[in-house]
């Protein structure tokens, strides 16, 4: 219970209910029926509960961060573009030699984002090389037929 209501305190402070309201609500309730949970004896329950009620503040956490990051990075970047225009502006020579963008592009919404699939995470490994194979490979007629027979 404490770790939750730690973790729910730190969504707080990180702006999560600018940024992650939903998350937040979520991990809110969930401390609450943790909490009614614990006054009725049912310790498992409040457990469960507890530990779902974390994790929601930890994603609320990180979601809020990510808005946080997002934020600053946009006002860095209308900074950016403010005082390139100001700079071709007073040297109109040099704005023909860098046609950098002056925005980022639009990001997308933040709601429930899924993972990326394994395959952009990392590249599979060159098989051969004496690592350790991730993937199995598609069992041939005559392999099959040995690992059927019991030899190697």
């Amino acid at each position: 219970m404490s770790a939750a209501q730690t973790q729910l305190q730190a969504a707080r402070d990180a702006d999560a209910a600018d940024y992650a309201p939903v998350d937040l609500t979520f991990a809110q309730n969930k401390f609450q029926q943790a909490q009614a949970a614990m006054t009725s004896r049912k310790y498992a329950d409040a457990a469960d509960l507890a530990t779902e009620a974390q994790a929601d503040a930890e994603l609320a956490t990180a979601k809020a961060r990510l808005g946080d990051v997002r934020a600053r990075i946009q006002t860095k970047t209308d900074e950016n573009a403010r005082l390139r225009k100001a700079m071709e502006q007073a040297h109109p020579e040099l704005s023909s030699r860098s046609q950098m963008p002056a925005t980022l592009p639009a990001a997308a919404p933040t709601g429930d984002m899924p993972a990326p699939s394994a395959s952009v995470l990392s590249a599979p490994m060159p098989s051969g090389d004496g690592g350790f194979q991730t993937v199995p490979q598609p069992a041939t007629s005559s392999s099959a037929g040995n690992a059927q027979e019991g030899q190697p």
